[in-house]
């Protein structure tokens, strides 16, 4: 049981971080990124880069990382989707032909293989529960839970954050505020691409960095954000350790290659039972038909 408990937290916290990146940007300015899972990956490469390359201290090289896709989130944006916001189809398409680009060129500049590694944050295990665990798993619970109270102070503590809820909840009322709704999008943008850049700094040290990857980040924070409710950060936490634990004891009492499977199915059957997530605010099938 001890190995399934402390697993299962992990990998509930790393959902938890690979989904709050999306469900951010979405929550705050109705984008669905879908170049999500592409940017993640981006990320990873380019610190990678930083690393190998240029030679820079892993620590340095995650926080430029972590800058540069911020402003990349940003001007993407402000360049492509301000656009088109508000065409959900327009928004959808865009940024999947953006992620497949940014995909393909890697492929393109031979980033393909498995040398492409990064360094663990720190080295060595614990013993928990008669189970020894990398210290940096655990890391990644303690990182889970800091960015998620950092996302509440900013949130509820800021001027930007406090915005960033008023664009939320009531775009128009929040004009009249004073509030520049194209400026809080742009933003949720950038912020939303540096938590993916975060999430893959963290959690690439657990496997290698490969280009199929991105696809798999993007199904993955797609059925996090569906099934807990898209726009619902606690709705995220919730469908993480729903998600986690379930593929945690999939991975146990079956076979690992049944985990991705989990997600989807627990995406198919919210939507079928419960189309606006478990905690989503967003309007039941019944309503809109």
């Amino acid at each position: 049981m001890g190995p399934t408990l402390i697993y299962g937290l992990i990998n509930s916290a790393i959902l938890v971080l690979m989904a709050l990146g999306f469900n951010l940007t979405f929550g705050i300015s109705g984008v669905a990124n879908f170049a999500y899972g592409a940017i993640y990956v981006v990320a990873g490469f380019f610190a990678w880069s930083l690393i190998n390359t240029f030679h820079l201290p892993f620590v340095l090289s995650a926080l430029i990382a972590i800058v540069v896709i911020g402003f990349a989130g940003v001007c993407l944006y402000r360049f492509i989707l301000t656009r088109i916001r508000g065409l959900v189809i327009s928004e959808v398409i865009a940024t999947f032909a953006i992620s497949l680009v940014l995909l393909e060129l890697l492929r393109y500049f031979g980033f393909i293989g498995s040398k492409y590694t990064l360094p663990v944050l720190v080295n060595g295990s614990v013993e928990l529960l008669d189970t020894f665990v990398d210290i940096q798993r655990l890391l990644i619970i303690g990182i889970g839970i800091v960015v998620l109270f950092a996302l509440y102070l900013f949130t509820h503590h800021t001027r930007m954050g406090l915005a960033f809820r008023g664009i939320a909840q009531e775009e128009h009322t929040s004009l009249s505020l004073g509030i520049n709704p194209e400026r809080i999008a742009s933003w949720s943008m950038g912020i939303g691409a540096a938590l993916s850049a975060l999430a893959a700094i963290v959690i690439l040290p657990l496997g290698t960095v490969t280009v199929d990857g991105g696809y798999d980040v993007l199904i993955t924070a797609l059925s996090v954000c569906i099934v807990g409710g898209l726009g619902s950060t606690f709705g995220v936490v919730i469908a993480s350790l729903i998600i986690g634990f379930a593929q945690q004891l999939t991975a146990t009492y079956l076979s690992s290659h049944w985990t991705m499977i989990v997600s989807l199915v627990a995406l198919l059957v919210v939507l079928t039972v419960k189309p606006s997530g478990l905690l989503g605010h967003q309007k039941e099938l019944e309503e809109r038909v």
